[in-house]
């Protein structure tokens, strides 16, 4: 089942087995909210739900900005071909696969970036700041760290 919450703005789908995911939201106090919403809604429909169900953060997907162009084929070989895949041909972006904090960062030509599978905010906010200074230890980017981080 698919419910949607206006405010805040987020979607929670509801499978059989019980579980639920919660996404579009825009912080983990907004999942926290979209969720005891559809708690209060389900018991309002007369369906049992235990007082404080168990809610666990698995996948925040954020962005940033590099603030300048940056060349993919270079940076896929300075960050070593065993942590990078880069097929133009077939996506865009380049993968980076950092294993501290164990997330994988989307990295473009225009500087944006997507960062998935951060457990925490402060997760993202890392593996930004670690490829910033990986990108700049090996002379790939000029911008010195200016925090541009969503």
């Amino acid at each position: 089942m698919v419910h949607r919450i206006q405010d805040p703005n987020a979607v929670t789908l509801l499978f059989r087995s019980g579980k639920i995911v919660c996404t579009g939201a825009q912080s983990t106090a907004d999942v926290t909210d979209a969720l005891n919403i559809l708690f209060q809604d389900l018991r309002d429909l007369g369906i049992d739900v235990v007082d404080q169900p168990e809610i666990t953060i698995q996948n925040i997907v954020s962005s940033g900005d590099l603030g300048e162009q940056i060349d993919l084929n270079a940076i896929a070989i300075g960050l070593g071909l065993e942590h990078t895949e880069y097929e133009p041909e077939q996506f865009p972006g380049l993968v980076y696969r950092l294993t501290s904090p164990p997330v994988v960062v989307l990295l473009f030509g225009s500087g944006k970036l997507v960062i998935t599978g951060a457990k925490t905010r402060d997760n993202a906010q890392s593996a930004l700041e670690t490829v910033h200074s990986r990108l700049r230890e090996l002379d790939l980017l000029n911008n010195p760290w200016d925090g541009l981080y969503q």
